[in-house]
């Protein structure tokens, strides 16, 4: 994608964020939208393929400075590589299989941020619960079924 055919939106969008607007993060940020839960390993790729001589340094840095200026989540689930979305706008949950680490989005558990209330803030103002669901999906559910029965 050259700068020229980049959505205006994108690129207002690092505007606005006070990042300079490059060709490595305007498709950093197609990517991440176009593979919500991405890990590094697979935008590094991705640009890989449309950025000839892509680093996977220079990928951390564009995931990292998309992060810090907010654009990006970053999420760190249990045993997993760091993922990233561009779902920011709200304080949303995750699902993740035990078994094949599918992750879904889930809407705020009750009501709006921080949506879960402690028994103690211990002085802190909350604006933000970050809940991971684990279980197994419906096809591993199946899996595990059919494993079970056959032995």
């Amino acid at each position: 994608m050259t700068l020229a055919h980049a959505p205006a939106d994108s690129r207002d969008l690092l505007r606005s964020a006070g990042l300079r607007v490059t060709n490595l993060r305007l498709s950093a940020l197609d990517l991440v939208e176009a593979h919500p839960h991405a890990t590094a390993e697979l935008i590094f790729g991705e640009l890989q393929q449309q950025h000839e001589g892509t680093s996977i340094q220079a990928t951390y840095n564009v995931l990292n400075d998309l992060h810090g200026a907010g654009l990006l989540r970053r999420i760190e689930p249990a045993g997993s590589p760091a993922r990233f979305e561009r779902r920011i706008d709200d304080n949303h949950h995750h699902l993740i299989c035990r078994n094949c680490g599918d992750l879904r989005d889930i809407d705020c558990a009750v009501g709006e941020a921080p949506c879960l209330a402690p028994s103690d803030t211990h002085g802190f103002i909350l604006d933000e619960a970050e809940v991971v669901y684990w279980g197994l999906c419906p096809s591993c559910q199946t899996t595990t079924s059919t494993t079970t029965t056959t032995h």
